[in-house]
């Protein structure tokens, strides 16, 4: 079975007001995912807000989440851009000896072509044997790897064990699921989606709002999962007005904005990004409350 079905996190990167990272918050955020029945953690993803992080930092960050993780569950390391050089450098640099896989986007504001994507992933994956997931995610990337082109990689490199698609196109969706190879796992990268997508064939979710909701999240993932899809359903609607929330201003202002509420970490993100506006702030607030 793939290790990365169920529920992964893209974890927050916590900042204290000055903007240095807040170590102490970034322990409390992995000890309430992992009590809250996640599989996996995802360091360094965009939710880590990891453009804005020094190399210094990335690598505290993601030795700090191997450390206090301790084992109990497997650590995913985000290792992607739009330069293949700096991506294979950092390949050979990180402590990937700790991690049990890496999570890599497809290039940004470049535009490659699918060829351009597939010898990116391809150079990739000729450096390292560690497990692979692919990131499709061209709301951020503008450029959408094919089903095609994510297909052919799966089919030649065994270690590429999965993809997180976040197109939100179920028809793309269905179609990587139809065609995959055995080792292959199709994973949710939009999480008001992820109990249909389940309902089609794919295998979970790396998620954002496991973040926050993580009990109810997990719990509406592993229901489907099971199959018990009137239970699932139950989560999903009770979670969809708080995970538009968490989206409604980008992420992870939202997210940092519940968590700010639930005492775990103070809502400061590195500029560009800023927090959510007064009005966001309350509907958040408010539906809290309905919790």
């Amino acid at each position: 079975m793939n290790q990365f079905r169920g529920t992964g996190v893209a974890l927050v990167t916590p900042f204290n007001a000055d903007g240095q990272i807040d170590f102490p918050a970034l322990e409390k955020v992995v000890e309430q995912v992992i009590t809250g029945g996640v599989n996996y953690l995802v360091a360094l993803g965009t939710t880590a807000e990891t453009p804005t992080l020094t190399d210094e930092e990335k690598l505290k960050v993601l030795n700090f989440v191997i450390e206090k993780c301790n084992g109990r569950v497997p650590v995913v390391c985000g290792i992607g851009g739009n330069n293949t050089a700096e991506v294979l450098h950092n390949i050979a640099t990180y402590p990937l000896d700790k991690v049990a896989g890496i999570l890599s986007v497809v290039p940004y504001y470049n535009k490659p072509t699918q060829e351009g994507v597939y010898q990116h992933f391809k150079a990739i994956a000729s450096a390292t044997t560690k497990p692979i997931i692919l990131y499709n995610v061209p709301g951020r990337t503008v450029t959408n790897m094919l089903p095609a082109t994510t297909l052919r990689l799966a089919k030649e490199f065994k270690h590429i064990v999965a993809v997180k698609e976040a197109s939100g196109n179920m028809g793309q969706c269905m179609e990587l699921v139809q065609g995959k190879p055995e080792h292959f796992a199709i994973l949710s990268g939009d999480d008001d989606l992820v109990l249909p997508q389940i309902a089609i064939g794919m295998e979970g979710v790396i998620s954002v709002a496991a973040n926050c909701f993580t009990k109810d999240f997990t719990g509406m993932v592993n229901n489907a999962l099971d199959g018990k899809f009137d239970e699932a359903r139950k989560l999903h609607y009770k979670l969809l007005e708080g995970i538009h929330l968490l989206f409604a201003e980008g992420n992870p202002a939202g997210v940092k904005c519940v968590l700010g509420m639930q005492g775990i970490c103070q809502e400061q993100m590195r500029l560009p990004i800023v927090p959510v506006s007064e009005a966001t702030s309350q509907k958040i607030r408010t539906y809290l409350g309905t919790l």
